[in-house]
């Protein structure tokens, strides 16, 4: 069997059209429809010349990326029948609906734009050059790497979100009349991902609440090697009472059309899901480095090949009369040639030279963004009213934090707070306690007990210009979404070339100490997961003041500068009023007022000895406690310091107050596990700072947390700390 079988198709499609002829009297397609007939086989012929493009360049060392939309051209129907105020969050063979959809961009030239990706160029207008993906702040086409489905939670989320915007409009022209469009392939639609945001959609829909997301199964029957199994998507998704199935072969472009224009505009009409599930094929395997044949036997690979849509495309055309197969020859032609012409331009192109270029997206200074978002207004109440209502007596810091919550709620109307339990009850720990009743269904919400898709949600909500607030309800519970944030929300800046963001506040139930409860499902001290995502930021308070004062912070944080920022709020101080004794309500505090807040990047230190432990959360409460106690045994002082800010580091700060204290011997408490948390950080940045110092570390042990007492034995206690601030003066 032949083996390029690139050149294979390329010669056997001309073959093909040089046979064809147009039949007598054939005038089965609609008028209205033949010029734009023309215009969508003309960038059929273009996304597929492209791909045959890449694979050449790929070969002379020039271009990195070879998956290719061939077979699934028929995704052209999409990019002309969708508007351009239809968020789209596309497949990766979405190439002939881009090139449609480029025609209401005048301004960019398709070719150049997907050769300049294909090569890595800086100057590339998507990603600068990192990555090929599909995008366009003009076209509202939200760029992304999805390969797993891991991009449908967020557009579940943005669909959510078009019926919340009213009269406003967030990204270019997106209103509350616009519908969401998200296509994937039929293996991908296995996927859990998947699985959760289109049981969300239904979920949705099925309580008569808006959902106007078109999914588009993309189907080749393929998953890289593994098949479909025959029906399989049909079986699986045609019957559902609250998402409509719409079933289309993309080989016969008279039906397809009348089919995805019916999908789209009944998605429009009742703003609920459609499933459009578009029969595709797979030519040339998965990417260039795909052998078929080490999976597909010579006649499978013929078939698919025999399936090609540009052949029945052509071939339903010109018996139509609507091309001549002399038009479909010159126009291959001059593609080809244009995409030689550009090529050559391409090559010359700079690629991202150093560090600095490749991670400004999120590495910006934390300067206000300029991306649209909708302009809210605060709907009720004042900052200083707030106050005035509640600063007369000292709290604790689910009952601030509550309060913190309302006051931003009061100040930005786009502010949603939602996650498992979040409304009527308000919370597991009761920190959203009262918001439901003040500010009503529409901002203060239940979800799905699935932490994919409040992620998602908080991520389409974002894109769609809200600031959201969802609530994990525990930290281990984030470990079922982690590839929400890892792969969508935090690369989303990266792979725009910092023209998308998507801010948003997760607040986490966090950290273990919780005197033996739940055991590691609800005791969990692991941030590592966290502290890996680049322009993330990770805050997590230790006293009720400090936390509202953050949480102002961190809004700004999204607001301002398009940041995703986790809260990590710990449990085990939710309820805590006192320190040092009982009833002494030394860990009770009154509401900051309204110009209160705790700069990014900046921690406190309490006291002004040279002998300085550096801790967070629970571990700055025991920390407290174990330095009063070691006043009272042996009159000795130490510092505590609360770093408050967990990824980045606050490096800057904790060194300049080790220098000002002219610290001599530091502890480091860190109640995440020893692989996981920050003592590993601070301990080098320390040691590189400073030569001649004493430095200790405690940390969690590397074990899940066990139900019951046990739990201390693998946690560092006050003892702990106790026992090493005495050990500083046996190692002198």
């Amino acid at each position: 069997m032949q083996l390029d079988r690139q050149k294979s198709i390329e010669y056997g499609f001309l073959e093909f059209v040089s046979q064809l002829h147009s039949k007598h009297n054939s005038s089965s397609f609609y008028i209205e429809h033949r010029e734009v007939l023309r215009t969508m086989f003309f960038n059929q012929l273009l996304s597929r010349a492209l791909d045959y493009a890449a694979r050449d360049l790929k070969k002379k060392g020039l271009a990195y990326y070879t998956i290719s939309s061939a077979g699934h051209e028929s995704n052209v129907l999409l990019g002309q029948l969708l508007n351009v105020n239809d968020p789209c969050f596309l497949h990766y063979r979405s190439g002939a609906l881009m090139a449609q959809r480029y025609r209401f961009d005048s301004q960019r030239d398709y070719t150049e734009d997907t050769l300049m990706s294909f090569m890595c160029a800086r100057n590339e207008p998507v990603s600068g050059g990192r990555h090929k993906v599909w995008g366009s702040v003009k076209l509202n086409v939200l760029p992304q790497t999805s390969t797993i489905a891991s991009h449908l939670p967020k557009a579940v989320g943005a669909a959510f979100a078009l019926a919340k915007l009213k009269d406003q409009e967030c990204l270019d022209g997106v209103s509350k009349d616009s519908i969401i469009c998200c296509s994937f392939g039929d293996a991908s639609a296995n996927h859990s991902t998947a699985l959760g945001a289109i049981n969300t959609a239904k979920w949705t829909a099925y309580q008569n609440l808006p959902m106007p997301i078109l999914f588009v199964c993309e189907d080749n029957g393929l998953g890289i090697s593994v098949k479909t199994p025959h029906n399989w998507i049909r079986n699986n998704y045609a019957n559902s009472q609250s998402m409509k199935y719409i079933y289309t072969d993309g080989n016969d472009p008279q039906a397809a059309y009348g089919q995805v224009k019916q999908a789209i505009d009944y998605c429009r009409a009742y703003k609920k899901p459609v499933f459009l599930h578009l029969k595709t094929t797979r030519l040339m395997g998965h990417a260039g480095s795909d052998i078929q044949a080490a999976y597909l036997s010579e006649q499978e690979i013929l078939a698919q090949e025999k399936n090609d849509p540009l052949l029945a495309w052509a071939k339903a055309l010109v018996e139509n009369h609507v091309l001549s197969k002399e038009e479909i020859v010159e126009a291959h032609t001059n593609i080809v040639q244009d995409i030689d012409h550009k090529s050559k331009r391409c090559m010359q192109l700079e690629k991202i030279q150093n560090k600095e270029n490749l991670t400004l997206p999120y590495n910006n200074k934390l300067k206000k963004i300029d991306c649209k978002r909708v302009s809210f207004v605060s709907d009720s109440g004042t900052n200083s009213s707030l106050n005035n209502n509640f600063n007369t007596k000292p709290r604790h810091m689910a009952m601030l934090l509550s309060m913190g919550l309302k006051e931003l709620m009061q100040k930005d109307a786009g502010v949603m707070v939602f996650g498992e339990d979040v409304a009527k009850k308000g919370g597991v720990y009761h920190v959203t306690k009262g918001l439901y009743e003040h500010f009503g269904p529409a901002r203060v919400f239940n979800t799905v007990l699935d932490e994919q898709s409040i992620l998602g949600l908080a991520m389409g909500m974002s894109h769609m210009g809200f600031l959201p607030i969802p609530e994990i309800q525990y930290l281990a519970y984030y470990h079922n979404a982690q590839d929400q944030i890892r792969s969508e929300a935090a690369s989303t800046a990266f792979f725009s070339n910092g023209q998308f963001h998507n801010p948003m506040v997760i607040r986490v139930a966090s950290f273990a100490y919780q005197k033996g409860f739940g055991g590691h499902f609800h005791n969990d001290n692991s941030i590592a997961v966290l502290r890996d995502l680049p322009g993330v930021i990770v805050a997590s308070p230790s006293r009720g003041d400090d936390a509202v004062k953050m949480l102002r912070t961190c809004y700004d944080l999204a607001k301002d500068c398009g940041k995703v920022v986790f809260f990590l709020e710990p449990i085990a101080l939710y309820m805590t009023k006192d320190l040092y004794e009982d009833q002494d309500e030394a860990w009770s505090f009154q509401y900051p007022q309204a110009n209160e807040i705790i700069a990014y990047g900046e921690c406190s230190v309490h006291g002004q000895s040279k002998t300085v432990i550096i801790s967070y959360a629970n571990g700055y409460y025991m920390s407290l406690r174990a330095a009063q106690q070691l006043k009272q045994e042996s009159n000795k002082e130490v510092s505590v310091m609360d770093l408050r800010w967990l990824h980045p580091l606050p490096l800057d700060s904790v060194l300049k107050h080790l220098q000002n204290l002219g610290a001599e011997k530091i502890l480091i408490v860190d109640e995440c596990r020893k692989n996981g948390g920050v003592a590993d950080s601070l301990s080098r940045a320390i040691l590189q700072k400073f030569k001649n110092i004493q430095l200790k570390v405690i940390e969690a042990e590397e074990s899940y947390i066990p139900l019951g007492p046990a739990a201390n034995t693998v946690l560092p206690t006050e003892e702990d700390i106790l026992r090493e601030l005495k050990s500083f003066d046996h190692d002198q």
